[in-house]
Formats: structure tokens, C-alpha cells, sequence
């Protein structure tokens, strides 16, 4: 799964309407650059790369205020926007995947409704415990990975890995099932982006070419 395209994609979204310079700034505020590619160069690559996939549609506007040349903001299509919640439901059905997917996934899981997501936290752990099953089944030595001398080590990890993330999906899926957050259909979503000119605490400060504001 491409955690930078679901990112910029659920950005531009949940905006409606959006510059990259507001993208970067949200993604900065979810802390996406410290937990995934979402840098300068690779949210702006992005942008554009999905307008001429016909994911964004690109809207030149007048010069910037602190003048150069016309700002681009995006609009999601319906083409994108299908490909958004395929990326959604996919980021929150895999297990065999970077965390980064799993955690933009989860910053727009409210995008579905309640059941829906339920169904899919049940197929990751669902697919988690097959994995382990056929791994531990069929890979471990008799007397367990020790016996593969340091290189059980990797066994050891990604079965430990396995059970840490099944029980942390167990752990969400009761959370939603007992009433947490506002998913689609439900009322007003938490708002999770900032308004234009809003001040961003986690921004890094750090410019990028691409910052027309």
C-alpha cells in the first residue's frame, strides 16, 4: 500500500479544496513526517503525479501574496476518490504491510462507517492469525527458532510482531464497538485539519521549493 498517496489523497479530501503548501502543513500536524515518507519533495511529487493520473484536479489561482507564480490547489475526482477508500480498506484489512500504511489508514478509518471498519479490523485479525498459524506450523523447528542459532531471532520478532498487532486490533475493534469516535453517517466528524492560516505547533519550518503559499 502507498501511505503517501492515501495521506495526500485523505488530505485534499477531507479540504475539499486544497494547495499543497495546506497538505504538507496537515500532514505535518498528524506527524506523518516522522512515521512516513510524507516529506516536502515526495507530498508534492504526489500532488502532481495524481493530477495527471486524473486522482486530483489541478486549479491554477491567482499569484500568491508573497508573489512568483500562480498557486495550484486540488480537488479529489471521483476517480481518486475511489481510489482513496480502495486504499483505505486495504490499509486496514493487511497485515503484511509498512506500519505507515496501517497508521494513514487510521487517520481516515471515520471516512467509513462504523460496521464497515469493524469488518475490516476482523479480517486483519483474521489474517494475522493464519500467518502465525501456517508460520508456526511449518517453519519452526520442533525445540522453536532458538535452534536456528541467532537467525531464529527473525522468527521470533515477526511472530512477536504478529501477536502484539492482533491484540492491539482487538483492543480497537472494542473501543469502536463500545461508541468511540464519530464515523460517517453518525454527525459531525472530529476535525483533524488545520483551517487556512492556522498555526501549526509540529510544523518543522523547514522550506521547500514548492511552499507557494
Amino acid at each position: 500500500m502507498s501511505a503517501i498517496r492515501l495521506l495526500v489523497l485523505g488530505a485534499v479530501r477531507q479540504h475539499g479544496r486544497a494547495h499543497g503548501y495546506q497538505v504538507r502543513n496537515d500532514l505535518e500536524y498528524w506527524g506523518a513526517h516522522e512515521w512516513s515518507n510524507a516529506k516536502p519533495g515526495s507530498i508534492y511529487h504526489a500532488l502532481k503525479q495524481m493530477a495527471k493520473q486524473g486522482l486530483l484536479r489541478a486549479h491554477e489561482i491567482a499569484p500568491s501574496t508573497a508573489g512568483g507564480p500562480p498557486r495550484t490547489e486540488y480537488e479529489i475526482t471521483e476517480k481518486g476518490t475511489e481510489e482513496f477508500l480502495t486504499l483505505l480498506r486495504g490499509s486496514l484489512t493487511a497485515y503484511d504491510q509498512r506500519p505507515d500504511a496501517l497508521s494513514a489508514a487510521l487517520g481516515f478509518m471515520v471516512d467509513l462507517d462504523r460496521e464497515e471498519v469493524l469488518e475490516l479490523l476482523e479480517e486483519r485479525v483474521l489474517a494475522i492469525e493464519e500467518w502465525r498459524k501456517a508460520v508456526t506450523e511449518y517453519y519452526t523447528p520442533e525445540d522453536g527458532p532458538e535452534q536456528l542459532g541467532h537467525i531464529g531471532e527473525i522468527m521470533n520478532f515477526w511472530v512477536h510482531s504478529a501477536d502484539t498487532g492482533a491484540e492491539w486490533t482487538r483492543g480497537l475493534i472494542e473501543r469502536i464497538r463500545g461508541g468511540a469516535y464519530t464515523f460517517a453517517g453518525e454527525g459531525e466528524p472530529f476535525v483533524g485539519v488545520l483551517a487556512e492560516g492556522q498555526e501549526n505547533p509540529y510544523a518543522t519550518g523547514e522550506r521547500h521549493a514548492g511552499d507557494a503559499r
